[in-house]
């Protein structure tokens, strides 16, 4: 029998009441704090430091996305994102676990890089995860992420093993991943896990340089361009998505 921590409290770097872009429908978006990636692209990194932000319960957090539930319709809800949100697992548990006694659809972004009992336990309550996979190749995960891309594809392997709804993502960054190549692997990873219904391209923005200026950091890709829409819509052509 699961033992529940219902006094549980985590760090949480921001919430968006009405999100559209966190997963299906509109979303009560949750963004934890902490993280234990550097990704070159990061456009969150105030969400570095796992002690900055406020504590919250996890049962005040669910009664204010309760407010929202005539917005949610069939298929919106809560989404739980970061930072990395695996890096609070049991926290993030707690949330899923109130949503779903409230029958509030649950949905987790993460990079995936992070596999034990607590995410375990965290994905046996969640409704569809929205997996970054971003790139394709071994050498750049390590060089400009942080963690390898084999833990990444691991935890997909998890993700199909239990059926989990999983929309992979990838923010497409000129020059780095661009290419046909690139499109093609990440096809292919579609292909090899079932449970994979969709692949999400996501232009690279600088807009968050002033939050570098702000922390006196450097931000890693100041000097790459941002893809065009021409740019956009070939990958997305190469793609081939109805």
């Amino acid at each position: 029998m699961t033992t529940y921590n219902t006094e549980i409290k985590g760090r949480v770097h921001s919430i968006q009441s009405l999100a559209a872009l966190d997963g299906p429908g509109l979303r009560y978006a949750i963004f934890l704090q902490g993280c234990n990636l550097r990704c070159g692209c990061c456009h969150n990194p105030d969400t570095h430091d796992p002690c900055g932000a406020n504590e919250y319960s996890a049962r005040e957090l669910v009664e204010k996305a309760t407010r929202y539930r005539g917005y949610f319709g069939k298929v919106g809800g809560i989404t739980i994102s970061g930072g990395e949100p695996l890096m609070q697992a049991e926290f993030a548990a707690e949330i899923f676990r109130l949503a779903k006694e409230a029958d509030i659809n649950t949905c987790l972004d993460t990079s995936g890089s992070i596999m034990n009992d607590r995410v375990r336990e965290l994905l046996s309550l969640t409704d569809r995860v929205l997996l970054d996979v971003k790139y394709t190749t071994e050498e750049k995960y390590k060089k400009y992420v942080g963690c390898s891309l084999s833990s990444v594809l691991s935890f997909l392997d998890y993700l199909k093993e239990i059926n989990m709804p999983t929309t992979l993502r990838q923010v497409i960054i000129p020059t780095l991943n661009d290419t046909e190549e690139n499109i093609i692997a990440l096809k292919e990873i579609k292909e090899k896990h079932q449970n994979v219904d969709k692949i999400e391209l996501l232009p690279f923005k600088k807009l968050c340089t002033v939050k570098y200026e702000k922390l006196g950091i450097p931000f890693p890709f100041s000097n790459l361009p941002e893809p065009t829409p021409a740019d956009m819509t070939r990958l997305e052509e190469l793609l081939g998505q109805q």
